[in-house]
Order: C-alpha cells, then structure tokens, then sequence
C-alpha cells in the first residue's frame, strides 16, 4: 500500500463524505439549534456551555433536575434560550418528546447529540444479564432511537444538519475488564459512520466523537473509587470535559466522521489494529492489576 494510494483514497473519502460547502468556510453556529442528553455534568455540560458560548440555542436533558436547570441557568447567562427536559433517555418517547421541545420553542432543529452513558468496571464472565441488558439500552439503544428520531426529522426539514454521539477511544482499543462498555463504545461508533454515509445524500452530517480517559463522573460510577480517572493512567492520556466539547464544537463548525482529542491515541488505536497481539502486550500488566481489585470485589 503506497502513500501515492492513501493519498488518493483519502482524498476520496472527503469526495464521498465532506459537506457541500464552501471548502476552508467553517459553518456559522450562532442562533441553531442544539439538542442534548447527559447535558447535568461532564462532556455533556462542557459541550452545552461551550455550545452557548458559540451562538446556539438549547435543549437539554438529563435525568437530575437540579443538576440540569443550574447548567441550563449557566447558558442563559451567556446570552441564549434554553429548554430543558428533564427525564431518564430509556423512556419511551422521550426522543420525541426532546424534538417537540425543540420544534415548540424554536420551529428547528439543527445539531443533536446522544451524549448520556455510563461504564462498569467488572468481570466479564461474571457480569449479569440485566447490567448487561441496561447498559445497551442506555449508551446504544437510547442513543440510537434519538439520532434515527432527529435524523428522520432533518430528512423532512430538508436543511441538512449535524448528527453527533458521544463514543470513546475505547470503541477502537478493548480494555480488560470493561468489555461490555467497550463493546457499547464500538458499536455507537459503527453505527454513526453508517449513519454518515447514508445520510449524506441528504447533506446531513454524522460525527462519533472519541475521547480518552475525562475528568467526569464516569470513572466513579464505573469502580466506585473517589477519583475522577484511573490512578495508573498518565496525564498525558487524562483530558478535561471541556478539551472534549473544544473538539466538538470544531466538528459542527467544521464537520469530520469522527472526533479524536489525543493524536497519539488514534495513532496507537491504528497500530492496535493492524498488530492485535500489541494490545494484548501493551494491556498486560494493566489486566493483572485490575483483576485483584475486580475479582476481590465480586
């Protein structure tokens, strides 16, 4: 394989993918309209203030009202409308009641991100069906419903507009002892990159976005530790809810299949996949590590 050949190929994929606009001319964001969930902390509050901050109008949700309106207090403080709805994303129609929402308060919808998902740090022969079970329903199929929901409704407003989840670097490197996450994060992924193609017709973009390892909530909840990331991980690979939401709001300004916030992590990620027994090789002492936390726990 050449680089003449990886030059060509890349250049055809931006043929097939990139949006009809004028190439180097970012899109204007001020006054869209911008949905979405897991908006009461981490990435999702990060990206909805800096989303605020660069002109766009709101609606959020997230399951923890408190949590919710003081976020939502924040954006209408930098000068935009907000609509908040609060509520749990598994529940049905929730999605469409997210699109009223927008449709009732600003006659629009122009970006939407399925933002809300959790992780668990377990054993993989030893996690239950219902965890399981819930863990799908909340990263993927909740997600899912919300972009098919809105990307139908962009169809018919026959405007284009952006289609964003909220995957990890993970959907690309497996960590021990976290499969049925990894397996979430991969499949939002594939699923997004289908999506793109298929909506491109229609000049709507589709975007994953991949960080590493955030300084958030998910960590605690994962293991149950009093940390906001792994101890063992470096500084180099730990990044801020707002590094994240920087990166996204360059991607609806300047849309990309995918969002990476770490260079090096999608280098490796490449060499992991080309090379599989690298990961296995780079992972190993973390497997032992995490086995006698993990299995002392259950």
């Amino acid at each position: 394989m050449t680089p003449g050949f990886l030059t060509r190929l890349h250049a055809r994929e931006r043929t097939l993918i990139r949006p009809p606009t004028v190439e180097g001319m970012p899109r204007s964001l001020t006054d869209s309209v911008f949905i979405s969930t897991g908006a009461s902390s981490g990435i999702g509050e990060a990206v909805a203030l800096q989303a605020a901050g660069a002109g766009m109008n709101l609606v959020l949700t997230a399951r923890r009202m408190d949590r919710l309106e003081s976020v939502a207090a924040r954006a209408r403080s930098l000068g935009r409308l907000v609509e908040t709805v609060p509520g749990d994303v598994t529940d049905e129609r929730h999605s469409e009641r997210l699109l009223d929402a927008a449709m009732t308060r600003f006659g629009r919808v122009d970006a939407v991100l399925a933002n809300a998902g959790y992780g668990l740090e377990t054993s993989t022969l030893h996690m239950d069906q219902p965890s399981l079970r819930r863990m799908f329903e909340v990263n993927v199929f909740a997600g899912f419903d919300l972009l098919q929901r809105a990307g139908r409704h962009l169809v018919a407003q026959g405007r284009g507009g952006h289609l964003l989840m909220s995957s990890s670097c993970v959907a690309k490197i497996t960590m021990p002892y976290y499969a049925a996450y990894c397996a979430t994060k991969a499949a939002q992924n594939h699923l997004c990159r289908a999506l793109r193609l298929e909506l491109r017709p229609h000049g709507i973009e589709v975007s994953s976005i991949l960080p590493v390892s955030t300084t958030t909530e998910f960590h605690r909840v994962a293991t149950g530790e009093d940390r906001d990331a792994p101890a063992h991980t470096p500084r180099l690979f730990v990044q801020t809810p707002e590094r994240v939401a920087r990166a996204v709001i360059r991607c609806l300004r300047r849309p990309s299949p995918e969002v990476w916030t770490s260079h090096t992590v999608r280098f490796a990620s490449a060499l992991m996949t080309m090379f599989p027994s690298l990961m296995d090789w780079s992972v190993r002492k973390e497997v032992a590590k995490r086995r006698g936390r993990v299995m002392g726990s259950e």
